[in-house]
């Protein structure tokens, strides 16, 4: 018996015998303004100009509930104090939601005791 014939492969490509020199631009003048640009516009990238209103995230958490019947939920609470914690299966999640929720008044990020003994 002999050997099938080997199916043909598309889109070969094939090896370069020699390296290849690279394509040059055309030839423009460097001077002035890039093509397309008014004038008074900057053209060079700044940062967002855009200014939030001074919110930015301090606590997350995150709750996995998966949809499978008999799945176990699992829960992350985590904040940049350093709260920390995460719990796994139906009770244990509820009751993380619940510290979670607490821990909003108790964070010292969110509720700064500077200033208070004062007031």
């Amino acid at each position: 018996m002999s050997t099938p014939p080997r199916p043909l492969l598309k889109s070969i490509t094939p090896t370069p015998t020699g390296p290849d020199a690279a394509t040059q631009p055309v030839d423009a003048t460097a001077v002035g303004n890039p093509k397309g640009v008014a004038e008074g516009v900057p053209i060079a990238v700044r940062s967002d100009p855009r200014h939030g209103d001074g919110r930015y995230p301090v606590a997350w958490l995150r709750i996995s509930a998966p949809a499978r019947y008999g799945a176990t939920p699992t829960a992350a609470s985590r904040c940049l104090c350093g709260w920390d914690r995460r719990a796994v299966g139906q009770a244990r999640v509820l009751a993380l939601i619940e510290a979670h929720t607490a821990h909003r008044d108790l964070c010292p990020l969110r509720n700064p005791q500077e200033g208070r003994a004062a007031a």
